[in-house]
């Protein structure tokens, strides 16, 4: 719009145009479609840091049109274990950054009563095993992140 009054064309870099395909296909996946993206077995999709963070939003965030957040404690138990074992999947990927560990504090922050019942109910400990997952994600990320500092300093 701003472009045609200024007489500028404005485009949009391939990167965004990447991110707005991961965002419109993710919004229409399922608990299934989620993980079998995050397992990389999505030929069409490539599995990046930003369809990961998609999926931890559209599990964290509420829904605009619906106005609910995507589990609720009277949702299956099967969909329930489906997520948490998604947002595990998701720390134990290599495709992690800051904003990755963000999204799965909040998915625990929001569904601490969720987590806490099922694992009550069903004797499991996801509570635990998220806790250990992002430990798990802040050392892949600091792994990362110190050898980019190697490749810089020995690069220059």
């Amino acid at each position: 719009m701003f472009g045609n009054l200024l007489k500028k064309k404005v485009t949009k870099s391939e990167q965004e145009i990447a991110l707005e395909h991961i965002t419109q296909k993710v919004s229409t996946m399922n608990l299934t479609e989620m993980r079998t993206f995050v397992r990389g077995k999505v030929e069409s999709l490539p599995i990046c840091e930003d369809g990961l963070n998609e999926v931890l939003k559209k599990l964290t965030l509420i829904d605009k049109s619906s106005e609910k957040l995507y589990i609720n404690s009277d949702d299956m138990d099967s969909k329930k274990k489906k997520a948490f074992d998604i947002v595990i999947l998701i720390a134990s990927s290599k495709f992690v950054n800051v904003m990755t560990v963000e999204y799965i504090q909040k998915f625990m922050e929001v569904y601490k009563e969720i987590i806490e019942a099922y694992d009550t109910e069903y004797k499991e400990i996801y509570m635990s095993r998220l806790t250990d997952a992002i430990k798990a994600t802040i050392n892949t990320i600091n792994a990362r992140t110190e050898l980019n500092d190697k490749i810089s300093v020995l690069g220059d």
